[in-house]
This record gives C-alpha cells, sequence and structure tokens, in this order.
C-alpha cells in the first residue's frame, strides 16, 4: 500500500463497505462516458441511503481554507474518494484535475460550480471562456471528463457549510490552478500556476 492508501484505510464510517462495493461496480465499466454516468447515478443513491454516513469529523470545516479528506484509495482500481469540507465564502479558484476524470456530488448545503473551456494561450498564460454557472444541492452529482476539465468551486452560502464527496480517477495530488493576473479580475488572461494539494485529516 502506498502511504495515500494507508491513511485512507484507516477512516471508518458507517456504510463504507456499501459504498466501495457500489463505487467499484461502476469503476470497472470500460469507457470514461458510461464510468462517470454510472458514478453520478451511484453517489445520488448513496446520499439518499440511510446506512452511509460520512465520518463526523468531515461536517467540520477548517477556517483558513477548505478541507480536502481522503476517505478511500482502491488498492486495485487506483480510484480515490474526497470529502471536502466548505466553510462560509471559501472556494477554489480555476483548475484542473491533472488529466483524469472525476464525480463530484453535494451532500450538504449548496455549491456554486463554474465551468470554463480555454480560449486563448500563450505559454503559462491563459485566457479563459466562463461556460456557465450552476448551484448543486444536496443528493446532485455532476461529472468532468478531460479536456472539459477546468472548474472553480465556492461555497454558495455565506452562513453555513457546504459538503461533498469527489470520485477521481486516481488520488488527485497535483493540479494546475489559473492566478488572475489582475487580482480579483473574473475575466482576461491568468498565470497558470503548479500546485501541490495536501489533504487534512478526517
Amino acid at each position: 500500500m502506498t502511504p495515500i492508501q494507508e491513511e485512507a484505510a484507516r477512516v471508518d464510517f458507517p456504510g463504507k463497505p456499501k459504498l466501495v462495493s457500489t463505487l467499484d461496480a461502476a469503476v470497472r465499466l470500460q469507457d470514461e462516458a458510461a464510468i462517470t454516468a454510472a458514478l453520478r447515478e451511484a453517489l445520488v443513491a448513496l446520499f439518499h441511503d440511510p446506512e452511509v454516513q460520512l465520518p463526523a469529523g468531515v461536517l467540520q470545516p477548517i477556517n483558513d481554507h477548505y478541507a480536502r479528506r481522503e476517505l478511500y484509495v482502491s488498492p486495485e482500481l487506483g480510484y480515490s474518494v474526497v470529502a471536502m469540507t466548505w466553510g462560509p465564502g471559501q472556494g477554489t479558484q480555476v483548475h484542473d484535475h491533472d488529466h483524469s476524470w472525476c464525480v463530484e456530488s453535494v451532500w450538504q448545503g449548496r455549491l456554486a460550480i463554474t465551468q470554463y473551456e480555454p480560449a486563448e494561450r500563450d505559454g503559462d498564460r491563459w485566457r479563459f471562456d466562463a461556460m456557465g454557472t450552476i448551484e448543486a444541492s444536496p443528493g446532485t452529482a455532476g461529472s468532468l471528463i478531460p479536456p472539459h476539465e477546468y472548474h472553480a468551486i465556492r461555497n454558495a452560502c455565506d452562513a453555513s457549510v457546504a459538503v461533498s464527496v469527489h470520485v477521481y480517477q486516481r488520488p488527485l495530488v497535483r493540479c494546475r490552478v489559473f492566478v488572475p493576473e489582475k487580482p480579483g479580475a473574473t475575466e482576461g488572461w491568468m498565470r497558470r500556476e503548479e500546485r501541490v494539494l495536501a489533504t487534512d485529516a478526517a
């Protein structure tokens, strides 16, 4: 086992075996579109299953950043499951998923998710077109398949905590984030930066 797998294996919660077997069945499908569609259906069903409950610690936000807590890494199929906890106002910059697919579901609160498509590129300078924002509520799920993997996520509520569950093709340990050249600007040129992703204790 890798250190990531060992850490995730120590995380226990009600319904974990059911969650793992359900996700395994979806990931064993061959086609990426079929896998992500099956995972969307699986996460919605698991959200409504009273036997499956996330660890209590996942509901607790961290003041200075959104939390990433690894719940499971499949030693056979390679996918990982991460719970993210979003305090009021917390969110991400525009980012990619290191060229891997991902399925995301909301378990608590509401998340504003904006998808982007590259419009221009000049070395490490990129400009994106925003393709629209959805406000996702509990029990909903969406997916990203490269090359359509650029997006930003934000807690849509300024007063409550949001929690989401993400299934990645493989453990997401790095990504590229895109930082506006003009602070606070939502359009115009952005500079691409490599980012190593940390995980928080579950």
